[in-house]
């Protein structure tokens, strides 16, 4: 469901066969031929010249010139005005450059184009989020969720939009399943996963992050939970000790990164000083 999995190939490799299947359409192929040998069973299928103009807009947003990807996929869309993956991507690269009535615009035409994919319902909630309107960006969530949506950033985002509403127990809840499904879901890599939006920003970081370590504590996952915890300290987390007698912490407490964060006081006192959320 995610066409933006192609980043993970190598750029040069990418370029190299845009590049290529340029060549090959200029030629009067109009895709990329399969090789003759006996490699051809398990390479690729041939790329049409459409698929080669998105994939070179996919690598605009990766490179994070969003404008120039606008350009790139509305001239798509001129002949493909219902595909509902690139009105959805067009949506993306609008709310990257903070043009958020014209992302909603686009998130709002690939629902209606395909009311089975989840991305834009999730995207819409990002948008309503940001707005602080954090009771309907919960709605869009759930609404993801019911039409199938396992992904575990709908489920971080969904406990950030019931943390900002404080519902502390729900939130806990939906971070719960964020990790389970992905335990990467909350490490920092941009605000982007592609074509699905993810929350990064939420009030009062001292807190947020200490439930981040709670939720990764409750895994198991030291690291994770050692990090975290560290990041509550550092933004002023006032009960901090209390993780020797909270359960969710049990089977890390003893854990020397862990026992190190809760020995270890920062240097600095100046909140402006503090490190990001994560």
């Amino acid at each position: 469901m995610r066409r933006f999995a192609l980043f993970a190939v190598s750029a040069i490799f990418v370029l190299s066969l845009a590049a290529y299947a340029e060549q090959s359409a200029v030629s009067g192929s109009g895709s990329i031929p399969a090789p003759s040998t006996a490699s051809a069973q398990s390479a690729p299928a041939p790329m049409t010249a459409e698929q080669v103009a998105e994939l070179r807009a996919d690598i605009m947003m990766a490179r994070k010139e969003f404008a120039a990807a606008i350009d790139a996929y509305l001239a798509i869309l001129k002949d493909n005005p219902r595909d509902a993956m690139l009105l959805n991507k067009t949506g993306v690269a609008y709310q990257e450059l903070g043009a958020y009535d014209s992302a909603a615009k686009y998130y709002k035409k690939s629902e209606r184009a395909n009311k089975k994919l989840t991305n834009p319902v999730n995207n819409l909630g990002t948008l309503e989020y940001g707005l602080h309107h954090y009771s309907k960006s919960v709605n869009y969530y759930k609404r993801a969720l019911k039409l199938g949506a396992s992904e575990a950033t709908v489920y971080s985002n969904l406990g950030y939009a019931y943390y900002s509403e404080k519902k502390f127990e729900l939130a806990m809840d939906a971070f719960n399943k964020a990790v389970a499904i992905d335990p990467t879901v909350f490490d920092s890599h941009g605000g982007s996963g592609g074509t699905i939006m993810q929350q990064r920003t939420a009030p009062d970081p001292g807190t947020l992050n200490f439930f981040l370590a709670k939720s990764y504590a409750r895994a198991g996952d030291a690291e994770r939970a050692a990090h975290f915890l560290k990041l509550a300290r550092d933004y002023g987390y006032k009960d901090l000790m209390s993780v020797s007698k909270d359960k969710d912490f049990a089977t890390v407490i003893k854990d020397p990164r862990i026992q190190d964060v809760l020995h270890n006081r920062p240097s600095f006192t100046d909140v402006d000083s503090k490190p990001t959320a994560n």
